[in-house]
């Protein structure tokens, strides 16, 4: 049997009158890129605060690397973050920072007595992974969008998560540099054995990086699977419209 590193059983949350998750059900398994698809404020930043700790569900169960976040105290989750690499839709580098120092900083943080010649060696090896190596001295201010992707990649990858979460990873970026991440992504998981949940509501990011794909409307899942499979029979005919707005064959 497959490896579960996320469970997820009935989660519900509200925010006052505004009932956002209504039930959901959803695993990732070892090694797996899954895509969670929906709408603006469908629910999927919700649901990825509850897996990180920042929010608690009103009613079910998360359970992360075998852990129920909600009831871990401040040390056991914090270990437990260490474990989860975040890419942020913005990248969110240090603009005060080089590169070089951006990727140190949470090395430096977290991982005691390292050498000067250890860590600059991790932080090359990993701006090698991204394709940047020669950025290692540069400014965030003097990256392109898609630059700044993979440098944010770089860096969460930098304490050797064993969960991807990527929000929106293509959010703001030419056709072109979509591919790049997309592929980027693909190649992490393959170079570094991660298991991923992908964010998006760009289709074509859905279909190159996710082995599943998880749609979410009206805070639950109304199909999972195959991109064929939820496409090609959803039930719900608004999968099918998201499918028809959104997509455009790669």
């Amino acid at each position: 049997m497959e490896e579960k590193v996320v469970e997820i059983q009935g989660l519900m949350k509200s925010f006052g009158d505004l009932d956002v998750l209504k039930g959901v059900d959803l695993d990732l398994y070892k090694g797996e890129n899954l895509v969670v698809l929906g709408k603006s404020g469908s629910g999927k930043s919700v649901l990825i605060k509850i897996m990180v700790g920042l929010l608690k569900q009103d009613e079910g169960s998360m359970k992360v690397l075998g852990q129920e976040v909600s009831t871990l105290g401040t040390k056991a989750l914090n270990e437990l973050r260490l474990k989860i690499g975040f890419s942020f839709q913005n990248s969110a580098l240090y603009d005060s920072m080089t590169v070089r120092e951006n990727m140190e900083f949470p090395l430096v943080r977290n991982v005691k007595n390292l050498t000067r010649g250890e860590i600059t060696r991790k932080i090359e090896e990993l701006l090698d992974s991204v394709g940047l190596p020669q950025s290692i001295n540069q400014m965030p201010s003097e990256l392109s969008g898609g630059q700044k992707k993979r440098i944010g990649v770089a860096r969460t990858l930098i304490l050797n998560p064993e969960i991807m979460l990527y929000d929106e990873p293509t959010a703001g970026l030419d056709p072109i540099t979509c591919m790049d991440i997309n592929n980027l992504i693909v190649q992490v998981r393959e170079q570094y054995n991660t298991s991923s949940i992908v964010i998006t509501h760009d289709l074509t990011c859905a279909k190159v990086t996710g082995d599943r794909q998880a749609v979410l409307l009206d805070g639950q899942f109304k199909a999972i699977g195959s991109f064929d499979d939820v496409f090609a029979h959803a039930k719900d005919g608004r999968v099918k419209s998201f499918y028809d707005y959104n997509f455009i064959d790669s």
